[in-house]
């Protein structure tokens, strides 16, 4: 859901949306986003530029100022090439999806050589499963199973997780957000 400015919205759901100094944010899933209280502290420690701001404005005694709702980091920060190992990210990974059956709910993740027989958990070995896939696999190996993997795991990059995450956007997009995030958005020639 696309949301338009309104000075009548609580300052708490006022986040500002953070982008590198290449003007991308730094995170898609889950986007980069910090609370009005940092972005304000950021911008008046001069870490950051204002990008576009929320039509609303915060006070003190002595200063008033338009509320960020965009801000671009000034000093570039090199993204990691390979992610995290968490669980979430295992499921990003697999687009929150049974690799055996395809379900999308009550997921849990498999080990495709239990850790009984020696597995490891690392991104090779573990796959998003079902609660009833990963019953009916139970501790035997894959390769015994019968079952069929719908794509085998990999260790993925920072931008294979950003791709799988533009399918999965939040819900709360604010308008002045939308020219720094590629969901959907036509593009102009």
């Amino acid at each position: 859901m696309i949301i338009a400015a309104s000075e009548k919205v609580p300052l708490e759901k006022c986040p500002a949306l953070v982008l590198n100094a290449d003007f991308r944010p730094l995170s898609y899933y889950p986007l980069s986003l910090w609370c009005w209280q940092d972005a304000v502290k950021s911008v008046f420690l001069e870490k950051v530029s204002i990008v576009s701001s929320y039509r609303r404005k915060i006070r003190s005694p002595s200063f008033e100022m338009s509320l960020p709702s965009v801000i671009a980091l000034k000093s570039f920060i090199k993204p990691s090439e390979h992610p995290s190992f968490t669980r979430f990210n295992v499921f990003l990974r697999d687009k929150f999806t049974c690799q055996y059956c395809g379900d999308k709910k009550d997921l849990t993740f498999d080990h495709l050589l239990p850790k009984s027989k020696g597995g490891v958990t690392d991104w090779e070995n573990v796959v998003t499963a079902c609660s009833t896939c990963n019953v009916k696999k139970g501790g035997r190996l894959y390769q015994t199973s019968g079952m069929h993997l719908y794509k085998k795991p990999f260790r993925p990059t920072v931008d294979d997780l950003h791709q799988n995450g533009r399918n999965f956007p939040p819900n709360f997009l604010h308008e002045s957000w939308m020219d720094y995030l590629y969901w959907d958005v036509e593009l102009l020639p």
